[in-house]
């Protein structure tokens, strides 16, 4: 190579990068690309661009909603928002579809018995039925028989709401969200280490760093978006390691990919930190001035040497001392990690496993150098933060806190004694149902006849209720078996913000009138709490006023919104937390100044024992069931199996198989675990371990992966432990047919999205198969 063109590569590489992308500090940052919305303008006459924000997962892309001269969005255009920059996934593209979808649910539906066939009845009607049932069962069991199941795709004012209208208009101590099958493992952690609640630092960081680590996080599919931050840092030199059983489309890239055995999480990383001890890669500096614990945590690495972490993991010991040595070594060094860590009867440790990794380095609260949970809901961040989480108030409060008891009160115009105390989790309270301790329910934002493993025990729970009423604007599973189904807004057909997995705060705006019929959550909430009496708690016209009120719950707790608001969100596209007064800049990156959220500023290290997943292996069930998310698909898959171009691409799930087992692709193989069995096309590759099988998660039975999956709960976090239950494959004669998608009374399945339904064949990949590829 002559010395011109050597130049010429060496300036390709080294591009100064834009500031936009990479904000500094909380003393100087910037949020770029988020452009008030009264500037842009279409191009076609009679078309209006309302920018807003994707409603799926965690990234929460910027985007624009198309609405006709008629008012109803029709289309979608990418935004460049710093976020994504112009990107959007597949689910992005197809998200504007379900609004005016001919599925949505216009007309309450109601039934006195599941015996009976609903029937549509006038708003009046539904809501004098559930405020009847409601008296009727706390007048009889008391005021804990009824429950409130929330969600994390609601925008943060509804949040705010669910757990607020379940402890002043309920008066009940049971009210949680599914969020509880998402983040809560990184929760417990994080709070247990930082004493606060989020990730340490922005997307854009990413771009700085020397060495990334994505464990247990299949951000190809899950965060598509966010692989853009991944193929940035690789441009810059970064070096890649990614641990995961399947070799997922990152790994395939990854410069080390270790594909250890499903919920041996917390000793393949105690063992990287044993690695790192022993060869005097840890920061000890750091260490001395900033944590506490380290000592205890030390003695128990010691106990991990890569043989004995090789055993557990099924992985080779030098691996385990190549990911040591490429991390600590980095000059900046950062770790990311989603449900593939988390949802485990040990999340709470994994997590805590990781952060040891990361503090013992020194790569915390730096540019390019820190720790990071993937959201995988649109609000997993915010949706934890402001109450409707058994365990916490708004702010991040705990309700067990007197304190924090009494400003709550306060706010809320009650007494200490009227405020409930805590609650117990999701797949706890659907136990409780089954025995008949909780007798009504309502839910919100939510299908857990999909999302909740173990589905037998989840149908005989919600079967035994006496009273159920779920809000939705399609008919889930979970809603057909409902007595009372409320139609509510989709996204786009309201206002409210959301927090991204940086812990941005972001704004949705309303694009379209909802159709005739259908009501806002937050409008049903407070017409059901004027109803049972507690009206002057819930005075809310509109997302704003709501939004106001948990401004001023927030203000002065470590998740600190006062300082946000709308106008700011408009001119800014987005403000981390906290964000403590108007003026302040926000927060995108934790621990600058060496200090967490403690009262003594440190990170508490924690002590962590590997111990195996609670489903045993024998010779019955000698194999590993472990789960997750396809591309085209969204978590229960109501919005999803409905749109006909996703469910082309992923009509169906499989069962993803290494070709030592016998299998030929498409034929069937029967899963069978300790609840039950069904059978999948098989998937055969080898990018998946020869012990491991995986099944997509967003059908219902008979294709569920969660009809198989254990419904054990991490003590702490009281997550389920989706990510690995023993199992058995065998041949079989045919493969299970997929069902459609619920639809109300005197509709039809919408045929665009039955085309693909019952195809019989896998995908060509894991990520699907595109319609140039069907036969």
């Amino acid at each position: 190579m002559t010395a011109e063109p050597r130049a010429a590569a060496d300036r390709r590489t080294f591009i100064p990068l834009d500031p936009s992308l990479a904000p500094p500090g909380t003393r100087a940052f910037r949020d770029a690309g988020g452009i008030p919305a009264d500037r842009w303008h279409a191009d076609q006459n009679g078309e209006t661009l309302v920018p807003t924000h994707c409603c799926f997962c965690g990234v929460q892309c910027g985007m624009y909603l198309r609405v006709d001269h008629g008012g109803k969005v029709f289309g979608v255009e990418p935004r460049n928002h710093d976020i994504n920059r112009m990107r959007l996934c597949p689910k992005g593209i197809n998200a504007y579809q379900q609004v005016n979808h001919p599925d949505r649910l216009t007309a309450p539906l109601m039934r006195r018995s599941r015996d009976e066939e609903f029937r549509e009845v006038s708003w009046e009607e539904a809501l004098d039925f559930t405020v009847s049932e409601i008296r009727r069962i706390q007048q009889t069991y008391g005021n804990d028989a009824f429950g409130l199941l929330g969600g994390a795709s609601l925008f943060s004012e509804k949040t705010y709401l669910v757990g607020k209208f379940a402890r002043v208009a309920l008066k009940s101590r049971h009210v949680d969200y599914n969020g509880r099958l998402c983040m809560v493992s990184a929760a417990g952690a994080n709070k247990l280490a930082f004493g606060i609640d989020r990730a340490g630092n922005p997307f854009s960081d990413i771009l700085l760093t020397d060495c990334l680590l994505i464990a247990g996080s299949n951000v190809g599919e899950c965060f598509p978006v966010m692989t853009q931050y991944v193929w940035g840092a690789r441009d810059r030199g970064a070096s890649l390691i990614v641990v995961d059983p399947r070799e997922t489309a990152i790994a395939r890239t990854a410069d080390i990919h270790v594909a250890l055995k499903p919920g041996t999480d917390s000793a393949f990383f105690t063992s990287v930190l044993n690695v790192v001890i022993a060869e005097g890669l840890t920061d000890e500096n750091y260490l001395a001035a900033h944590a506490t614990g380290w000592e205890e945590v030390k003695a128990k690495a010691a106990e991990y040497p890569p043989s004995r972490a090789a055993a557990i993991c099924g992985i080779p010991a030098e691996q385990i001392v190549q990911v040591a040595r490429a991390f600590a070594r980095a000059p900046k060094a950062m770790a990311w990690h989603a449900r593939g860590i988390e949802h485990h009867s040990q999340g709470v440790e994994n997590c805590l496993s990781v952060i040891n990794l990361c503090a013992a380095t020194g790569h915390i609260g730096k540019p390019g150098a820190g720790y990071g949970t993937i959201t995988g809901q649109g609000n997993g961040q915010g949706g934890r933060e402001h109450g409707q989480k058994s365990d916490l108030l708004p702010g991040g409060r705990s309700i067990t806190n007197p304190e924090h008891r009494r400003q709550i009160c306060e706010i809320w115009g009650i007494e200490e004694s009227e405020l409930p105390p805590a609650g117990t989790s999701m797949m706890e309270m659907v136990w409780q149902m089954r025995r008949r301790e909780i007798r009504g329910l309502i839910g919100i934002c939510n299908n857990p006849f999909v999302s909740l493993p173990n589905y037998g025990v989840v149908k005989e729970g919600y079967d035994a209720t006496e009273f159920h009423a779920q809000f939705d604007f399609f008919l889930s599973e979970t809603a057909a078996n409902a007595h009372v189904v409320l139609p509510v807004t989709t996204w786009a057909e309201d206002e409210g913000v959301m927090a991204n997995a940086e812990a941005r705060v972001v704004k949705h705006n309303k694009a379209q009138d909802p159709p005739p019929g259908v009501r806002t959550d937050t409008w049903v909430m407070c017409e059901l709490a004027r109803r049972l009496g507690a009206g002057g708690k819930f005075d809310f016209p509109d997302s704003r006023s709501v939004f106001e009120e948990l401004r001023t719950a927030s203000a002065g707790t470590v998740n600190d919104y006062y300082g946000i608001t709308y106008e700011r969100l408009e001119e800014t596209g987005g403000i981390a937390w906290p964000c403590p007064t108007t003026d302040h800049p926000g927060t995108p990156r934790l621990f600058e100044d060496g200090r967490t959220y403690h009262p003594d500023g440190k990170i508490h290290l924690q002590v962590v024992e590997w111990h195996p997943p609670m489903d045993p292996y024998d010779d019955e069930f000698p194999m590993s069931l472990t789960t997750g998310r396809t591309v085209a698909h969204f978590l229960s898959g109501n919005q999803t199996r409905r749109l006909g171009a996703l469910v082309e691409q992923t009509p169906r799930p499989w069962a993803e198989i290494h070709p030592s087992h016998g299998f030929r692709n498409g034929e069937p193989v029967r899963i069978v675990t300790r609840r039950g069995s069904e059978v999948f096309p098989a998937l055969v590759t080898e990018a998946i371990r020869p012990d491991t099988v995986f099944v997509p998660y967003h059908w219902p039975v008979p294709t569920a992966a969660n009809a198989l999956t254990i419904d054990a709960l991490d003590p702490r976090s009281k997550i389920p432990e989706y990510k690995v239950c023993a199992c058995r494959v065998e041949h079989a004669d045919r493969i299970d047919e997929v069902p459609a998608p619920p639809v109300a009374p005197g509709h039809v399945a919408y045929p665009e999205t039955q085309v693909s339904r019952t195809d019989p064949l896998p995908p060509t990949s894991p990520q699907g198969r595109g319609t140039s590829e069907r036969s």
